[in-house]
């Protein structure tokens, strides 16, 4: 593969169809194996006979594992041919889920969701620079978008589908059905994705130097936050709507396919706003992801209400992700790739945060209205990290190329 200096030749023929439509399978496939426990926390967690928020754990311990592996599996697998390198990823996916599958108990469920996440960072990292090598230069923005957009149909179709099976069937054919979609995948990229020759060594030292320079940490740290803020919720979601709002198993199913819509929505509008102005764009939506979890509270005894909120916060919260992202892209420009997955590792140790605060709000007895508020209070310090950056004159798109290198 080509390492993060090397750019796609400008005369590179667009074949990107079909390579996109398989990089989009995997992110599918990750994006419900990521998501789905959300729904299926109360299943599970009477499934290995654990509380809610130790089953909460999963959730973290996933994140945990992308925020570590992100890192290491980009550098290890760059050695590789893209093409191998993804299909490598896709094979621990699918061993991942359907050693969840067969977990006898907690720990080796637990020990299985780490195993299955260490393939998530690199696998958005690797599949953004093979996404923008198959298509002409002025399409690389929007090949990248559609691989993305696997991970937020995810939540529309794949996370819905897999929690009515955890709840129908139960949460170990939720699992199995997710190694399926592993083996489909592994398939389509195969057929799909050139070639290619092998990789290189990376120059490990100088780019994790960048990874060191302040505004890279600064807008990671706000990653961190506005995900954190999400996943105080998501995490939970399930749980809360049946002691809050009273719902069935059924109206679970169609929350999710909102959140779902709302990550779509969101996205799309994320990345529209954010060529408007990068800060603004990540000030915008922390400030509407803060202000509507602080609102749910008041709207959560109704079905109505619950479903509206839980649909704007879905867009509020997915619309962070493209700023965001950019961002740290912009900031690391001299290692794009690292850059890149370590954002997606920014990302999950939010998630890992989140579902950390969640469980302790409720350990703590505060009650699942709680849970929420805790949230908004993370999006808010988020958008006052953002605010101390503009103050400390850092904004990361008023950035000139040697205050880039310091």
């Amino acid at each position: 593969m080509q390492t993060d200096q090397e750019t796609p030749a400008a005369s590179a023929p667009d074949t990107g169809r079909w390579p996109l439509l398989a990089l989009a399978i995997g992110a599918f496939g990750i994006g419900t194996t990521e998501f789905s426990p959300m729904g299926l926390l109360p299943v599970i967690a009477d499934g290995v006979r654990v509380s809610i928020p130790t089953a909460g754990l999963l959730v973290s311990a996933y994140a945990i594992g992308v925020t570590l592996g992100a890192p290491v599996m980009t550098l290890l697998f760059s050695r590789f041919g893209r093409r191998s390198a993804l299909i490598g990823l896709m094979v621990i996916f699918t061993l991942g889920n359907l050693l969840s599958a067969l977990a006898p108990d907690y720990w080796s469920l637990l020990a299985s969701r780490l195993i299955t996440s260490l393939n998530h960072g690199a696998f958005f990292g690797l599949g953004a620079v093979v996404a923008a090598s198959v298509v002409r230069p002025e399409r690389r923005a929007s090949a990248v978008a559609t691989m993305f957009m696997g991970l937020t149909l995810a939540n529309i179709g794949g996370v819905p589908l897999a929690t009515w099976v955890g709840q129908q069937i139960g949460w170990r054919m939720s699992f199995a059905g997710t190694a399926v979609l592993g083996l489909i995948a592994i398939a389509a990229l195969g057929l799909a994705l050139p070639k290619g020759g092998r990789g290189t060594r990376p120059q490990v030292r100088r780019e994790l130097a960048v990874l060191t320079r302040a505004p890279v940490i600064l807008a990671l740290l706000t990653t961190v936050l506005g995900s954190s803020a999400m996943f105080t919720l998501y995490t939970y979601v399930a749980p809360m709507l049946e002691t809050l709002t009273q719902a069935s198993g059924s109206f679970v199913t169609l929350a999710l396919v909102l959140i779902g819509l709302g990550f779509t929505v969101g996205n799309g509008l994320g990345g529209r706003v954010a060529d408007w102005s990068l800060d603004g764009a990540t000030a915008l939506f922390l400030a509407a992801l803060a202000l509507i979890m602080l609102a749910m509270p008041l709207v959560f005894g109704s079905a109505a209400g619950a479903a509206v909120s839980l649909l704007l916060w879905g867009a509020a919260a997915f619309a962070i992700v493209p700023p965001v992202q950019m961002r740290v892209m912009q900031v690391a420009a001299d290692a794009p790739g690292l850059a890149s997955s370590i954002n997606i590792g920014a990302f999950n140790l939010g998630n890992a945060i989140g579902a950390a605060v969640g469980g302790a709000v409720i350990s703590a007895g505060l009650g699942y209205a709680a849970v929420p508020v805790a949230g908004g209070v993370l999006a808010a310090s988020g958008l006052g990290l953002v605010w101390l950056g503009r103050r400390q004159g850092r904004a990361v798109t008023d950035l000139t190329p040697c205050e880039a290198e310091g």
